[in-house]
């Protein structure tokens, strides 16, 4: 591998930045292919880029043929990373549990009083509006977020941020009723119907939650479950049409 092959590499990984490494395994000519564009002797190959993408959105490193050529996609995707906006009893909970299953875990929250490492221990924790937090750390496929603070000034404006990116869960604590009122909320700044309904709100799976540990179990299945139906669809082949 050239050595600025493999800079280019580390800066994706440092910037959680999708790519995959596309070599032709006759003659070791590569390609770089990101989301949104591509480099190297391989990238005008539009079948090879096809190609790349799809083996990031799986997330799964392959060899394919393309054009009777055997193609190897190393793929370099960000680890997945689960955003807590809140930092309350569920939350607590719901960190360290997500850690277990090594997401990246981040809690951010405004509010310093709640949003302490002695709260937190050994999970990153930002004192600052979501939407902010959110701006510079970036939002990416690889990431869930989940709103817990009941505080429509926290947890809207978290929420926005989130449904104009391409996170693949999104969830928002709250009764049917509580989930209304934020769906007037949000319409007001411009959030559609179609955009609105990639919130699982009342978020979690129906087991019958009450304890903030026994929430965060029904949320953490959720995203585990929202994850791989994800990657199933990806996976699965797809049916050319008659």
């Amino acid at each position: 591998m050239k050595a600025e092959t493999i800079k280019a590499l580390q800066a994706a990984r440092s910037e959680r930045r999708a790519v995959a490494l596309a070599t032709r395994l006759s003659d070791a000519a590569e390609a770089l292919v990101y989301r949104d564009k591509a480099e190297g002797p391989l990238a005008a190959d539009a079948a090879i880029v096809a190609a790349a993408r799809r083996a990031m959105d799986v997330g799964r490193s392959e060899t394919v043929d393309v054009g009777g050529a055997k193609i190897f996609l190393n793929v370099y995707v960000p680890p997945a990373r689960l955003i807590i906006v809140g930092a309350v009893h569920i939350a607590q909970s719901l960190a360290p549990m997500a850690t277990m299953l090594d997401f990246d875990v981040t809690v951010v929250d405004p509010r310093g009083a709640w949003a302490t490492a002695n709260r937190f221990p050994g999970v990153k924790v930002i004192q600052d509006w979501a939407d902010e937090a959110f701006q510079a750390m970036g939002l990416d496929a690889s990431t869930a977020v989940v709103t817990l603070t009941h505080d429509p000034k926290l947890d809207d404006p978290a929420l926005e941020a989130a449904l104009k990116s391409d996170v693949f869960y999104i969830g928002a604590l709250g009764s049917k009723r509580t989930h209304a009122k934020r769906k007037e909320r949000l319409s007001e700044v411009g959030i559609t119907d179609d955009q609105f309904s990639r919130i699982h709100g009342p978020v979690g799976l129906n087991i019958g939650a009450k304890s903030p540990a026994e929430i965060a179990v029904s949320i953490l299945g959720q995203i585990v479950e929202v994850r791989a139906r994800r990657l199933e669809a990806l996976s699965a082949p797809k049916v050319a049409a008659a």
